[in-house]
């Protein structure tokens, strides 16, 4: 059989005491530290980029908010534009620049086809024109017929048939010199 080992003596003995001996423990500890090591160095990477990926994002909303904001003053101030425009004064002032006169009053069609109301043609009341009047010497055509409405509303020529000419206007001899309207701008 095989000896016990001699206990050490001496300068040896001292030296085993300040060394640790390289037994299991060490071993089996070394995997563990790494693991931790790892770990906390992962954690530490994707905190980093995580954060990164947040600011990413606030940039991102501050810039959609700021875009919003200049959005909601556009459409605020196109809204004041069509407010304004659309004041009854405004579109008034808009459709006689357009050459537009009040209508006259309205027929209505009942669902079995018939008409209630008796309507009347819309004409233009007197404006004063910045045009020069023409002169009393100038006469209106003596040789053309008056043209009135009759008392039916419609004309009719002599077969009893509803003329397509009742319903035109005649032109007015004084518009013929007036200028047409213009409007600002165009």
């Amino acid at each position: 059989m095989s000896k016990p080992a001699a206990p050490l003596k001496g300068r040896a003995a001292r030296l085993a005491r300040l060394m640790p001996s390289t037994g299991p423990s060490t071993a089996a500890r070394t995997p563990f530290v790494l693991l931790v090591v790892l770990l906390l160095g992962g954690g530490l990477i994707t905190l980093l980029l995580l954060n990164s990926a947040l600011n990413e994002g606030s940039f991102r909303l501050s810039e959609l908010k700021r875009d919003t904001t200049e959005l909601t003053d556009e459409q605020q101030a196109l809204q004041r534009d069509v407010d304004s425009r659309s004041q009854p004064d405004a579109l008034e002032k808009r459709a006689r620049e357009l050459g537009m006169v009040p209508g006259g009053s309205p027929a209505f069609l009942n669902p079995d086809g018939t008409v209630r109301g008796r309507p009347t043609e819309a004409t233009a009341p007197p404006s004063p024109s910045p045009s020069p009047t023409p002169s009393p010497t100038a006469s209106p055509d003596a040789d053309a017929p008056a043209a009135g409405p009759s008392a039916s509303g419609t004309s009719a020529d002599a077969s009893g048939s509803p003329s397509p000419s009742a319903s035109v206007p005649q032109p007015d001899p004084a518009a013929e010199n007036s200028p047409p309207p213009t409007s600002p701008g165009r």
